[in-house]
This record gives C-alpha cells, structure tokens and sequence, in this order.
C-alpha cells in the first residue's frame, strides 16, 4: 500500500514538472511573438513614417517636419494608412466617365448600368473545369434592343482583372461603351455601393440593374433588382428586361425614377411589369370591343332610320 503512495506520488510530481514546462514554453513562445510584432510594427512605422522623396531622391516637407522624431513617424504613418483605406472606401474619381458625346456624335438618351455577375454571368465550379462563368440566355438580345436607346456600362464589385476578360467574352461586338470596376465603388458597411452621382450623367436618365438593393442604396429609386441568377438555362429574365427598358426609353420617360418607384417594393420587378403590361392590353382590348359594339350599335340604328324615314315622310 505505501508503495503504491509513493508511485502515485511520483507520478504527480511528474505531471506537475511536465506542466511547469509547458506553461514555461507557452510563456516564451508568447513573449516571441510579441517581440516579432513589436518588431514588425516598429518596421512598418519606420518605412511609412519616411518623408516621401522626389524623383532626385531628395525629401518633400510636410506638416510634420516640426514634430519630435517619433511623432513624425507615427503621424505620417496614420495619415498613409487613412488615406489608403479612404482610397478604398472612396470611388477612384469623382467623374468616373467622360463627359457626354455632342454632335455630330450620338450619346443615347439614356444610360443603363448593370452588374456582371448573377446578372449577366453565373460561376461554376467543377473538378473538371474548375472555374467557369456561364452566359445568361438573351444577352445579345439585351445589347442589341438597348444599343440604340441607352449608353451601356458594365459597372460590377469584381476586380479588373478577374472582370476584364469576361466583359470581352459576352460583348464581342463592342455594345458596352465603358466599364467599371471594385476601386469605382463606395465601400459602406461591407458592400460595393455603385454611386451615381459620380457618373457624369444626369440622374433622371440613369437605370441601376442589380442582383443586390445595397449595390444602388445611396439612389434607391434608380435601380432595379433582379434575382440572382443560379445558372438555369431556361431563363427569360434577359428578355423581359429588355421589353422593360425598351418601353421606358420609346415612351421618352422624362424621369426614369418615377418609374422605378412604382416597382421598388416589388419582389421581382420584371414580374409586375409583365402582369401589369397584361392587364393594360386587356383593358385596351375591352376598350375597342365596347367601341366596336358601340359603332355597330350606331350603324344599325342608322340603318333602322334610314329606312323609317321614308315611311314617315310620305304619311
């Protein structure tokens, strides 16, 4: 029985021992990284808190060249980081496309700004393929209805680079006029917001097409959003799309807000306007059979006096 104390004991002492060890090394691999991160903020204070250089290598003043050492460093290094992440929050210009075409050049009456992907394209991934974007049935027909009537601009939340190559794979034959990308955004609560009044173009011709309502926010009325495409090759989404913007532009809507108010709270916009499109055309239809009836009814009581009339006229 004592002998059995005693391993026990012993076995406790080990485990005591082993755990001191862990917590020393715990202890140090702590205190290591700590300095790797001092150390690396230290690097990253010293790079980004230099005076910037001219071209001849000389240093630029500033406004904090009458500050202590270390409060320039530290200074310019926030401003650099505050300017880089305004840079990404803020879109890249304040005007992101030129001003519009005068004669004898043709600028559309209206501009149609719509997102790339879920809208035009759908990502596929397979082990096969890997990576692949899937068309939407009736782009072409969507460029070639609106070419006329709106100055087409891809402006999607993708990078250039991923973006670019993809543009030039659904237009081939160059109906989008400009292309814009991530760095045009306005970065608000965690989503790409595509501001308008940056665009250089009057607000009431301007139509906002989306998968996304956050992506149009700062204009609400401006915009429209669509389902998100889940690749379904039987969708007509394209084409009613195009019936939609095409009745707006040939009916030479002053302001396309007050048209897309009507549609905002709608859980898909294009659905209303198919429905609401369905039932004008039976009301116009009810409007020409009343009118017909009517014109038959006045033709007979024409025809009806016509041959009283003698009648009459001879007692």
């Amino acid at each position: 029985m004592a002998a059995s104390t005693g391993e026990e004991d012993g076995k406790g002492s080990d485990e005591q021992e082993k755990t001191k060890k862990q917590k020393a090394y715990t202890k140090r691999l702590l205190q290591i990284v700590g300095l790797l991160g001092a150390g690396n903020g230290v690097a990253i204070i010293y790079i980004f808190g230099r005076n910037s250089v001219d071209e001849n290598g000389a240093k630029i003043p500033d406004e904090f060249d009458n500050d202590v050492v270390i409060i320039q460093q530290l200074r310019r290094s926030y401003k650099y980081f505050k300017d880089y992440s305004q840079m990404i929050m803020e879109p890249t210009s304040p005007k992101l496309l030129p001003d519009p075409l005068k004669e004898p050049y043709y600028q559309p009456p209206y501009t149609l700004v719509i997102e790339l992907t879920d809208v035009l394209l759908h990502p596929e991934w397979s082990l096969v393929t890997g990576w692949r974007f899937k068309k939407r049935p009736g782009i072409d027909n969507l460029f070639q209805q609106l070419a006329p009537l709106y100055e087409i601009v891809i402006f999607t939340s993708e990078t250039g680079m991923t973006a670019f190559p993809l543009i030039d794979s659904v237009d081939p034959h160059g109906f989008i006029s400009y292309r814009l990308f991530r760095d045009a955004t306005r970065y608000m609560d965690g989503h790409h917001v595509k501001d308008i009044s940056c665009l250089n173009r009057d607000p009431a011709k301007v139509v906002v097409v989306d998968c996304k309502k956050e992506a149009f926010r700062l204009q609400p009325f401006n915009g429209m959003a669509l389902k998100k495409w889940d690749g379904n090759s039987e969708d007509r989404t394209l084409f009613d799309l195009a019936a939609f913007l095409k009745t707006i532009a040939l009916s030479g809507v002053e302001d396309v807000r007050s048209v897309l108010e009507n549609y905002s709270l709608e859980e898909d916009p294009l659905e209303a306007f198919k429905r609401r499109q369905s039932q004008l055309e039976q009301e116009e239809q009810q409007r020409l059979s009343d009118l017909s009836q009517h014109k038959k009814q006045q033709l007979f009581l024409g025809s009806l006096a016509s041959r009283l009339w003698p009648r009459s006229k001879q007692q």
